[in-house]
């Protein structure tokens, strides 16, 4: 299903996605092509830690079944009062763009030689330019726990 309008709560919700930072425990290449996907809170309603931790669960099956590499990292917002367990999965967008409709997410960013694009998946929107990913990485010694 893909949302034909971008009514109020989308379009902040579109909006909070723009302003996402990064959590990871090691740095990226900056000329790696990855896909950044996350299988908390589908459409954007907000779930309970557990359940975003079976969901991560199943998005970790769905991509290991792909045999491509992918790294744990944090999507978290500028003050860090909201974060979400996410995948950097290195493979194409248009795969990417598959397997976050799969696990009913909005969006996903892609990254492409240091560039983050953020792109609608159920929602219609522009892909939106964010300039340089490394620019929203912030490295930490290890990823926080989120709720158990």
């Amino acid at each position: 299903m893909i949302l034909t309008r971008m009514d109020s709560h989308f379009e902040q919700l579109w909006h909070l996605y723009q302003s996402t930072e990064f959590l990871l425990t090691q740095q990226l290449s900056p000329f790696s092509q990855f896909a950044i996907i996350t299988a908390h809170n589908p459409q954007g309603r907000i779930l309970t830690a557990c359940q975003n931790r079976l969901r991560d669960r199943a998005l970790l099956r769905d991509i290991e079944s792909l045999g491509v590499p992918y790294r744990a990292m944090i999507g978290a917002s500028r003050d860090l009062s909201h974060m979400e367990k996410s995948w950097a999965v290195f493979l194409s967008r248009e795969d990417g763009l598959a397997l976050a409709r799969r696990h009913q997410q909005n969006a996903i960013y892609y990254v492409a030689e240091n560039q983050l694009e953020l792109l609608p998946c159920l929602m219609q929107a522009t892909p939106a330019q964010m300039g340089a990913f490394s620019e929203r990485v912030r490295l930490v010694s290890e990823l926080p726990d989120l709720g158990r």
